[in-house]
């Protein structure tokens, strides 16, 4: 593990947001989810791709916060552009948990 200073992890930009859209996304290489994340303000809605299928069903990922890098290059995803990482952390078996917070935000909160 490297060792970083406080400056570097400030650049990190993370921040909360609400799913308002999920849907399947076939084309990805792993199984995964597009999602569509407002965080409200002056970012607005967001696109991602997700690989939380194991965790959680569509019909329930509208309404849920999640925790998202929000300062990085897009990256294209097959045919779709990823303009955020939502973050997560392995469970035992290494399929993602997302991150969120304790209690609901308003929408653009920075994490610091």
């Amino acid at each position: 593990m490297s060792v970083i200073n406080y400056d570097q992890f400030a650049a990190v930009d993370i921040r909360v947001g609400t799913i308002l859209r999920a849907e399947d996304f076939p084309e990805a290489r792993k199984p995964a989810f597009k999602l569509w994340v407002d965080f409200g303000g002056t970012l607005g809605v967001k696109k991602s791709s997700a690989q939380v299928t194991r965790h959680y069903r569509l019909e329930d990922l509208p309404g849920r916060q999640v925790l998202a890098v929000v300062n990085f290059a897009p990256r294209q995803i097959g045919p779709l552009m990823s303009e955020v990482l939502v973050l997560g952390v392995p469970d035992g078996d290494g399929e993602v948990v997302m991150l969120r917070p304790d209690l609901a935000v308003p929408n653009g909160g920075k994490m610091y």
